[in-house]
């Protein structure tokens, strides 16, 4: 079992290398251009995750939601701007892959849940509204 999985972790960058080298030999420079481009954004990612943090985590906690959750997707989209840093064209594929992936909206199991959360009425037979008899 180790065997193979020091057989994988040696094949990942022999099999970047390899794509990279036979991308540039058709594309040339704009190879350069992509992994120059790419690493700016996984950069602006990571940036841009480090500032909003603060805020999700604080948003989650008084929705009355598990903080676990803001955690998780912070840290999937910092692990996805590292993929994008990293020159290659698998790990900018495991990135986007993994910036796809949504995470589920589940609410912690002792928050209590109002009418105005659910997005439903606490009691379907009243209609709120004004009311003026006209004769």
């Amino acid at each position: 079992m180790r065997l193979l999985i020091g057989l994988i972790l040696l094949a990942f960058p022999v099999a970047e290398i390899w794509i990279l080298l036979a991308l540039g030999e058709q594309y040339g420079w704009w190879v350069l251009v992509y992994l120059v481009g790419i690493g700016m954004l996984g950069l602006r990612l990571i940036r841009e995750e480090k500032a909003l943090f603060t805020g999700r985590m604080m948003q989650t906690l008084s929705a009355g939601n598990h903080p676990i959750k803001a955690v998780f997707g912070s840290a999937r989209n910092i692990i996805a701007g590292v993929l994008l840093i990293i020159p290659g064209v698998i790990t900018d594929m495991i990135a986007v892959i993994l910036l796809l992936v949504p995470i589920k909206q589940h609410q912690a199991p002792n928050a209590q849940s109002s009418p105005y959360q659910s997005g439903q009425a606490a009691n379907d037979d009243v209609i709120e509204g004004e009311f003026r008899r006209e004769d």
